[in-house]
């Protein structure tokens, strides 16, 4: 038996591989939400082509989302790279059992989405700039 309180559907898992290992190049993400009815979590929306603050202006302001996150790096010694980051959407307006059950679900999920680095983003889309995401990207 699972010990988990949110599952995460194979649906969910296959969509997230297959944006994983698309090969981008442009900016993308990937939104997953929470249905607390059933306690499971779905694919909200996928977005392409569009900026790091286009994909935050599209994100909702009072629900917690994960947001796998695609984007253009240039690194300082001239190299261009696609890595994906893991946004914790969580503005601080949405409602406290969702974002009890966001919370508690966090660790799993970015285990699940095979993704290292993370922002957490609890101010909107104010939060979610091309600036944060690659210093965020760039750190050791």
């Amino acid at each position: 038996m699972s010990t988990r309180t949110v599952d995460i559907p194979a649906d969910v898992r296959d969509a997230l591989r297959k944006f994983r290992f698309a090969n981008k190049t442009e900016t993308a993400a990937i939104s997953i939400k929470i249905v607390k009815k059933d306690l499971v979590m779905a694919v909200d929306e996928e977005l392409t082509d569009l900026s790091v603050e286009e994909i935050a202006e599209e994100l909702p302001e009072s629900s917690p989302r994960y947001v796998v996150l695609s984007h253009e790096l240039k690194h300082p010694d001239g190299r261009i790279s696609y890595p994906l980051i893991l946004i914790n959407w969580a503005p601080s307006s949405s409602p406290t059992e969702l974002m009890t059950l966001h919370a508690s679900s966090l660790s799993y999920f970015q285990q699940v989405a095979e993704v290292a680095k993370m922002l957490e983003v609890r101010d909107g889309a104010e939060g979610l700039t091309t600036k944060a995401v690659n210093d965020r990207l760039l750190q050791a």
